[in-house]
């Protein structure tokens, strides 16, 4: 079984909006169980974020950028990740209507990753459950899967997202096994007919397959993330971490 646990930190994003949210954030979080996280975009300098990461024992394994500035101001966005300590440059999704619309994403996401993988980098893909929706016979993720560079583009998979498009969650992983650098784990429970997120081990995912098949395919960072909390999001987090530590980590 896996011995660190992540979280996007997008679960948290209304506690890191300054640097003494940012330091008081991470302490928390270590104190939870967690050690390391998946930036959302930062609101303070990358600089000073990837110390406090570094400083509170939180490892950074890979964020939600700006893809406009990942094309078109590559040096600079090389820079932030190079203080984040992470090699992982990846987007929170993209939201495709037609043909030619995945045609571009395709192409423009091989163009930057073949750039990132000279400097040590690697594109990031994560995906919501929009890329399910199909065209002309496949899905969007069907193309991606396809014609994303193998080499230098991985999957950041949801799998709240994949199981909220009516996909597939197991048959999803084993289509990706070994591009799969990033699991987000999410659950998803139903109230009067209407999915929600939840915290994990309170919701239908079937985490017990899940884990163990994230394993055998070559996932290498387990992330929690949970978009939307009932109250406090920490209390949130708190239980999903509970509930791996108990279940399925060293």
């Amino acid at each position: 079984m896996f011995n660190k646990l992540g979280v996007q930190l997008y679960s948290i994003r209304d506690f890191m909006k300054t640097e003494n949210d940012v330091r008081e954030s991470f302490k928390k979080l270590k104190a939870m169980g967690y050690d390391q996280a998946q930036t959302a975009g930062c609101a303070i300098p990358y600089e000073t974020f990837g110390e406090l990461a570094e400083k509170e024992g939180i490892e950074i394994v890979g964020t939600h950028d700006n893809f406009d500035k990942m094309k078109y101001n590559l040096p600079q966005a090389i820079k932030d990740h190079k203080a984040l300590h992470t090699t992982n440059m990846g987007i929170g999704g993209f939201m495709v209507h037609s043909m030619e619309e995945i045609r571009g994403l395709i192409e423009n996401s091989n163009e930057l990753a073949a750039k990132l993988a000279k400097e040590g980098f690697k594109f990031t893909y994560h995906n919501h459950s929009h890329e399910f929706r199909k065209f002309n016979g496949k899905t969007a993720m069907d193309y991606f899967i396809e014609e994303f560079d193998k080499d230098n583009i991985s999957f950041v998979l949801d799998t709240y997202w994949v199981q909220h498009a009516g996909a597939d969650v197991l048959k999803t992983m084993k289509r990706m096994a070994g591009r799969i650098d990033i699991l987000h784990l999410k659950d998803m429970a139903v109230k009067d007919n209407d999915p929600f997120i939840t915290e994990c081990g309170n919701g239908n995912l079937n985490f017990d397959e899940i884990i163990p098949l994230a394993e055998e395919i070559g996932v290498k960072y387990y992330v929690v993330e949970q978009d939307y909390c009932p109250g406090d999001p920490f209390e949130s987090i708190k239980q999903s971490s509970d509930y791996f530590h108990k279940h399925f980590m060293k």
